[in-house]
């Protein structure tokens, strides 16, 4: 039936399902072992969440289902594209997917660190940077001593690879 001969007030209101990190066209899914069965958790949590829903009104439950099946096409979409890498398969003298580095900014003696790991596990509050950020990009292949520089727009960043460590 056409949308035109239904009541208005049985039209549903489409859901909007926030997009996942940013994975540009044409990039390698990479992840992590750990990031993996992350994604596979995530999956299960939202099946579960999708068939235990308990919802008296059917057209409100529809809706949430919908909007769980949305965010499952995308979740599924991760899954059958990632890539794992073991990061304690990458070559331990150089800064490579999976790598926690250890490093200092310009001439700050302080000592950071970032784990370079997949766009769906990025988290900045946990230390965790994704391998497309530009930190990660100008830090990948350095060894330890090298300097990588961020090109800002009025300036320079400079980072002292310090250690690496998988």
């Amino acid at each position: 039936m056409s949308r035109g001969f239904v009541r208005e007030s049985d039209q549903e209101e489409l859901s909007i399902v926030p997009p996942r990190a940013d994975l540009p066209s044409g990039l390698v899914n990479y992840v992590t072992d750990i990031g993996y069965q992350e994604l596979l958790l995530e999956r299960d949590n939202m099946i579960y969440e999708r068939d235990n829903l308990f919802i008296p009104d059917e057209n409100e439950k529809r809706i949430t289902i919908n909007f769980i099946n949305a965010k499952l096409n995308l979740l599924s979409n991760r899954i059958s594209t990632a890539k794992i890498v073991i990061p304690s398969k990458q070559p331990k003298s150089k800064v490579c997917f999976g790598a926690e580095v250890f490093f200092s900014v310009d001439l700050d003696p302080q000592i950071n660190n970032y784990k370079i790991v997949g766009v769906d596990e990025a988290n900045i509050a946990k230390g965790k940077i994704a391998f497309n950020s530009p930190v990660a990009k100008i830090m990948i292949d350095k060894k330890v001593g090298d300097i990588a520089i961020l090109k800002l727009e009025n300036t320079e960043k400079t980072f002292k690879i310090i250690s690496i460590r998988y």
